[in-house]
């Protein structure tokens, strides 16, 4: 089976993990800020905090942010549900922006009425997060410019995106358009620490509370310390804060697999890039590629649409026949507030419909860093069998 994504792991890569294995250090030791700095080297950020998944960084850019009880926030319903729920973790209230018909991202001119109507009957949210689906990034200027007006935070859920950029080639991760960004390091993803994440941010203030609230909330700070340091023992709890803390273990894993990423991107981009090609007479969509504006995307996925129709019955059809033929397609997503569990938060199918019509003709084909032409071709090969037998 070829699947929609894989890890790439190097023999470095190994050693790095087994050199550390042997070390002082399994954890909270010298590999941790030493991948911090490699992710904000990459991503021209200032500080970086990493954690022991995205979703944990998602759930402490909430917190960072004051987001609590009697707080909105918005996302967009084509994600994973991580997007969603770190709100709800916060005590606070979530709700949907609907997205582009052809890239799964945010949609500004929708994002810009919502706001308008949310501001007449005194809903606004407190942040917003949009999702760079499949590692594309979305109109950030213009979504920030509106997020200014409104007074609104941002959490960029970037973890599609680290390596690429947004137009004029501004790192995704650099935060320039937002308060934090969030990346994830699970297998299938542009890097890999096996399970990981981080928070990238500009502000110093930021920083701080992320870091306190990965780890229990605790410092050892002689500078923000309450009572007298007795100590070098000593350490202070300033807040309510989680054990979201990433192993030494997984971020030497990172520090070794930051030195490919720039290859992994320019493979994903050749492979993109090829496929456009192979599959330009193909019944299907191709997501439009990202031409002519300094932008860069980090191609975590490579979603093809299907006519919808018929509540995505050909969808269905194009998933069985290719896993049949050892195609290891997905879908990336089921709209957020399809789930039951949403629905009883009263949601309702219909409320989002550019986001379910793209939902109900996506399909991910195989996107990863170490595919082969050969592999590629059999995709492809594939694909042209089962058209045959459905259109």
């Amino acid at each position: 089976m070829i699947p929609y994504g894989r890890q790439d792991i190097s023999d470095e890569d190994v050693a790095a993990v087994v050199a550390t294995l042997k070390s002082d250090w399994l954890t909270q030791g010298p590999a941790i800020p030493a991948f911090e700095q490699a992710v904000m080297a990459a991503c021209d950020a200032p500080y970086a905090v990493a954690v022991n998944s995205a979703t944990s960084a998602l759930h402490i850019a909430c917190l960072a942010l004051g987001v609590g009880p009697g707080d909105i926030a918005w996302t967009v319903p084509i994600s994973f549900v991580a997007s969603s729920n770190c709100a709800l973790y916060c005590g606070a209230t979530i709700d949907f922006v609907d997205v582009e018909p052809d890239t799964g991202n945010i949609d500004p001119a929708a994002l810009e009425a919502k706001l308008i109507d949310a501001e007449r009957s005194g809903t606004l949210p407190k942040v917003l997060i949009p999702v760079l689906y499949t590692g594309r990034a979305h109109d950030q200027a213009r979504v920030h410019a509106l997020c200014s007006r409104y007074g609104i935070k941002i959490i960029e859920d970037a973890s599609h995106a680290i390596g690429g950029s947004g137009e004029g080639g501004e790192a995704v991760g650099s935060c320039r358009w937002c308060d934090i960004a969030v990346f994830s390091f699970h297998p299938v993803k542009i890097v890999t620490t096996a399970e990981g994440g981080m928070a990238m941010t500009r502000d110093p203030e930021l920083a701080t509370r992320l870091q306190d609230f990965r780890s229990h909330g605790i410092t050892k700070d002689r500078a923000r310390l309450v009572e007298p340091d007795a100590g070098g023992w000593y350490y202070e709890q300033h807040s309510l804060g989680l054990n979201y803390r990433i192993t030494d273990m997984q971020a030497i894993l990172g520090v070794s697999q930051m030195k490919r990423l720039v290859p992994f991107i320019e493979r994903r981009n050749e492979i993109a890039n090829r496929y456009d090609e192979l599959l330009a007479s193909a019944p299907l969509t191709r997501p439009p590629l990202v031409r002519g504006t300094g932008a860069v995307s980090a191609w975590h996925l490579y979603v093809i649409q299907l006519d919808p129709a018929n509540d995505g019955a050909l969808r269905r059809a194009w998933f069985d026949g290719l896993r049949a033929r050892g195609i290891g397609v997905q879908v990336h997503y089921i709209p957020i507030h399809h789930q039951p569990y949403y629905q009883q938060l009263g949601f309702e199918r219909g409320m989002f419909p550019a986001a379910e019509r793209f939902y109900n003709g996506a399909l991910s084909i195989p996107m990863f860093a170490a595919m082969t032409d050969d592999e590629q071709d059999r995709v492809v090969a594939a694909i042209g069998e089962v058209a045959g037998e459905t259109c």
